[in-house]
């Protein structure tokens, strides 16, 4: 039985998280951690996800250390913000808990933190922008195509809800980087955020990346391969939080027996190359 901690643990994916992991034979929910002196600490953690009694009491994370010591977790799932992850990803490997990781809009610095620390601690990570499968089959594809596409324009595009905070979302940021790894270009020159008035003539090896952002959109991610007469669109669509939460829950099978002391991504998971 896998024991798990989840942080954000009344959110929207963290309440779904916990309701997938109530549903699987090998794996139970031991601790629920929510932001620093949150209201919500002493409910049930079950119930406050919609699902059954669990008997797990929500808990500010100020109180991480000691509740991941005294619940025996052996992985904790974090999909919060960028600042609160890089904390509790410092706190839980310290603590000798592996880790799998959804939160998007970590900085260079940021993330060069997270990989120090699963180095350092020598737990088992998995840490991803984007955790569905269909998506990572997607970036798969990408990796495939650009080379063979290496004359065409490329433009991404992605879509998300009102309520997102970061832009380009890290799903899109993880195409840019695929795209301009597997066409040998530095992404900190062919990077174009956005256009806006007299721009000139789009040069033939930018990577335009676009952000959209309105309603309740779970997720859409394009990218054109732009060339003369022809185009070639690959795209992605999340239609429900439920495409990232299976991930998830395959990343919890997987990273106790990932190698340690290695951030892992949705391709070892999944077994792509």
């Amino acid at each position: 039985m896998i024991k798990v901690a989840v942080t954000g643990a009344a959110g929207r994916m963290g309440s779904g998280i916990i309701r997938r992991i109530t549903e699987q034979e090998d794996m139970e929910v031991v601790a629920a951690i929510e932001m620093p002196n949150t209201p919500l600490a002493g409910r049930d953690a079950g119930l406050q996800a919609g699902t059954e009694e669990l008997g797990v009491q929500i808990v500010g994370s100020e109180d991480l250390e000691e509740t991941l010591k005294s619940s025996g977790a052996e992985v904790l799932v974090d999909f919060t913000i960028a600042p609160a992850a890089v904390e509790t990803i410092k706190v839980a490997t310290a603590c000798g808990v592996d880790i799998v990781v959804g939160t998007t809009g970590f900085t260079d610095e940021q993330m060069e933190s997270n990989i120090k620390n699963v180095e350092e601690n020598n737990v088992g990570a998995v840490i991803s922008s984007n955790m569905a499968i269909g998506v990572n089959v997607f970036f798969n594809t990408l990796k495939k195509l650009a080379p063979l596409l290496y004359d065409f324009d490329i433009e991404i595009i992605e879509a998300h809800h009102n309520q997102k905070k970061d832009a380009p979302s890290g799903t899109a940021m993880t195409a840019f980087e695929v795209i301009a790894d597997a066409l040998e270009r530095d992404p900190e020159e062919v990077g174009i955020f956005g256009r806006k008035g007299l721009v000139g003539k789009r040069t033939s090896d930018e990577i335009g990346v676009h952000a959209i952002r309105g309603g309740d959109i779970v997720g859409d991610h394009i990218v054109m391969f732009v060339g003369d007469g022809e185009r070639l669109e690959v795209k992605h669509q999340a239609h429900t939080r439920e495409v990232f939460i299976a991930g998830v829950i395959r990343a919890i099978r997987y990273v106790p027996t990932a190698q340690k002391g290695v951030v892992s991504s949705m391709n070892d998971v999944l077994g792509l190359e």
